[in-house]
């Protein structure tokens, strides 16, 4: 198996927490459930020479909720 590499990775604690639930509910670790959408990612752009969504690089217009009250 090949060596995997460490990148640190600096998240928004509302980011990471949406990911942690979503991990959870994928049952992966937040690590593993990082790099599954990576790896789509890269993919579905060798698929076809494109980016998942045309506008990736556009500002997220998404708000991001805790669960708490």
């Amino acid at each position: 198996m090949a060596e995997k590499k460490q990148v640190p990775l600096r998240l928004s604690e509302k980011l990471y927490n949406a990911l942690a639930e979503w991990a959870e509910d994928d049952f992966r670790s937040v690590n593993g459930q990082i790099e599954y959408l990576l790896t789509e990612c890269v993919k579905q752009r060798k698929k076809d020479g494109k980016y998942v969504g045309r506008d990736i690089d556009a500002p997220l217009d998404i708000v991001i909720e805790d669960k708490k009250g």
